[in-house]
């Protein structure tokens, strides 16, 4: 059998059956700063996939930095069959200042395919296009609910997509939601190269949960083990099918006041139920938020301040609310029990 080749990233070759963390450059900062995107290469002695994992697109959303560095302390990582590219944080610059955007306030989640010689953040886009996702099969793209807001844990796939589909399920998050794909996305760009992405969201920015990091963890673990790039010894089938839907909505504020939330995320609603209550300061004027269609609660505010028209409750619509509901409590409680995050279990 013919030795297996080196893995090239940037100008660094990484060995089989070694790894290493490579810094690809990305720009000067004006006190002549350098700034690096680090990538860390796992790259196995035998032959299989290439799966990249990224976090810190939004540089705010640090759950998937967590979920990055207690995946790559795994021993079962050692016997490695393909190439694992992680990289933690994307966004440099937004993760410094506890930001979202860049510095020029560019949303990198909306600026790419990228271009060399666009602005910081397209060039950036196009780094992580060409030496990422260009060199892999498959992607997992972590990310958590913008500021003031907290989501569920829940994978969110293209319609019509059966590969990613089947991923979806076999990561066994609580929810899979179907989502368009987004012009400048992450997930756009890479089909168009042909490579799914399947995109995490939990918890909230600036914040971590350790149910989320958990469930972030558990299910990259499940799809490597998917595609036979690790041993399936200690990581679990999920014992509940996730629940699929097809649809969700915002529900928003008839007035601005101060919010008191009567549901959270994860519960299952039906159409009518009250959610919430929006007072003004003095007690005069109450408006009850009620659910309009029913299903699961996958986002919510945490902010209680809020204006009239503010997005308060993400209800992604499911079939059966009932079966819904015991679904969630088998999958939580896996998590909480799993001995895979018993101390042993870490290099």
């Amino acid at each position: 059998m013919p030795k297996r080749t080196s893995f090239v990233l940037g100008e660094t070759k990484v060995d089989p059956g070694t790894r290493r963390t490579i810094d690809l450059p990305v720009s000067v900062l004006s006190d002549h700063t350098p700034v690096t995107m680090s990538a860390h290469v796992i790259h196995g002695k035998t032959t299989g996939p290439t799966i990249f994992v990224c976090a810190g697109i939004h540089g705010d959303e640090v759950i998937g930095v967590e979920i990055v560095r207690r995946l790559l302390s795994m021993m079962k990582l050692r016997a490695l069959h393909g190439t694992l590219i992680c990289v933690p944080i994307v966004n440099t610059y937004g993760f410094l200042n506890r930001s979202r955007y860049l510095p020029d306030r560019r949303d990198l989640n909306r600026s790419f395919p990228g271009s060399g010689q666009g602005s910081l953040a397209s060039r950036l886009a196009d780094i992580f296009l060409r030496e990422i996702v260009a060199k892999s099969d498959l992607g997992i793209d972590l990310h958590s609910a913008a500021v003031h807001r907290s989501n569920l844990p829940q994978i969110r796939i293209s319609p019509d997509n059966p590969e990613t589909r089947h991923l979806a399920h076999i990561f066994g998050a609580p929810v899979v939601l179907e989502a368009q794909l987004r012009d400048g996305s992450l997930r756009a760009s890479a089909k168009e190269l042909g490579v799914d992405v399947l995109l995490y969201e939990a918890g909230e920015a600036l914040r971590f949960d350790e149910m989320s990091v958990r469930a972030g963890v558990m299910g990259i673990l499940r799809v490597l083990k998917d595609k036979d790039m690790i041993s399936s010894r200690g990581v679990s089938k999920s014992k509940a099918t996730p629940v699929f839907c097809k649809s969700s909505r915002w529900i928003r504020a008839s007035q601005g006041g101060l919010l008191r939330t009567y549901k959270s995320e994860g519960d299952t609603v039906q159409e009518g139920d009250v959610l919430a209550a929006v007072s003004d300061p003095f007690g005069e004027v109450e408006a009850n938020i009620v659910a309009t269609l029913p299903g699961i609660i996958v986002g919510k505010a945490v902010m209680p301040v809020i204006n009239e028209g503010d997005a308060l409750f993400h209800v992604a619509r499911a079939g059966a609310v009932d079966d819904a509901d015991k679904k969630m409590t088998t999958i939580s409680t896996q998590l909480e029990d799993d001995p895979l995050f018993d101390e042993d279990e870490i290099i």
